[in-house]
């Protein structure tokens, strides 16, 4: 399992050299650099349907690790979630709203520092905090290379991204059409980003969500710190939209009790509604593209109908 979990949380770290995704359905606009002021500058890909025309109206979907959407040939692993083929199958059938995809690379080696919710990390005592910063993901790296900054993650998305997007292309800027999506840890920071800017995102998709934090779970206090934070913004859910999943095999079979009580929360404390709230287990599933991309379309019906 070790080796495994080493293996895992280095898929989405991108090469020095930016590739541009190919895509099989719709159009790929390509950002090499998007400059920001709040983090540092990263790859963006921007997914057109086929019949993208800017006299009408779109959804956005914000997509985080953003390199593993498109195109399996830039993969280390030669996987990918297929999002152009499973978005334009959908448009295409009606079965949700014309949509267009923002793929956003990730830091790299501060993949971490910038996907874990900054408020339930200061929330740990100091030496918590401390004692997770010493942590290694190999013999030579830190987990986290640098303070935790999904603050200014978030920031970067908002005020620097979006409004790039919305004057750029034909959107629905609302909320309403406004959805922010990821895998493990950025399931946790799509779940941190609905909750922190509810005005701005209407729906958020937290597919095999890495509720330890970190790869223990052994004295672990993170998945209660995100207890407590998720209890402090139940009320979003009254009118936002969120999905939850996860499968039993490799990494995705520490998260059972964990996404159960978050549950929990949404259903008999938050008393949130099947309308605005969906969890769902997929046994045999794995935590990989291959498998987030075999039920990427439950979520997207969900959230995008």
């Amino acid at each position: 399992m070790k080796t495994y979990l080493l293996l895992i949380v280095s898929v989405y770290f991108s090469t020095c050299f930016a590739q541009q995704p190919t895509v099989s359905a719709g159009k790929i606009d390509f950002i090499p650099s998007f400059h920001s002021t709040l983090v540092s500058d990263r790859s963006v890909a921007v997914w057109l349907p086929n019949d993208y025309n800017p006299t009408k109206r779109y959804a956005v979907l914000y997509m985080h690790d953003g390199k593993a959407l498109f195109d399996s040939t830039i993969m280390w692993n030669k996987q990918e979630w297929q999002v152009d083929e499973t978005m334009q199958r959908l448009i295409d059938s009606k079965k949700i709203k014309n949509t267009i995809v923002v793929g956003i690379w990730n830091g790299d080696a501060k993949r971490h520092a910038e996907y874990f919710p900054e408020k339930p990390f200061k929330s740990l005592s100091k030496s918590t905090q401390d004692s997770l910063y010493q942590l290694n993901r190999d013999a030579n790296t830190r987990m986290f290379a640098d303070t935790v900054q999904s603050d200014n993650y978030l920031k970067f998305l908002v005020t620097e991204l979006k409004p790039y997007i919305d004057k750029h292309y034909s959107t629905l800027a609302d909320k309403e059409h406004t959805i922010i999506a990821g895998a493990s840890m950025g399931g946790l920071i799509s779940l941190y980003a609905i909750c922190e800017y509810p005005n701005i995102f209407g729906g958020a998709v937290c597919i095999s969500t890495h509720w330890p934090g970190v790869f223990s779970t052994q004295n672990n206090p993170i998945p209660t710190a995100f207890y407590t934070y998720i209890d402090q913004h139940l009320a979003v859910f009254k009118t936002h939209k969120i999905y939850f999943d996860y499968g039993d095999q490799t990494l995705d079979a520490l998260y059972a009790p964990f996404q159960k009580h978050v549950d929990s929360l949404f259903i008999y404390k938050g008393k949130v509604t099947k309308k605005h709230f969906q969890s769902r287990f997929f046994p045999g599933e794995n935590h990989s593209e291959k498998s987030w991309s075999k039920r990427f379309e439950i979520p997207l019906q969900f959230l995008l109908k």
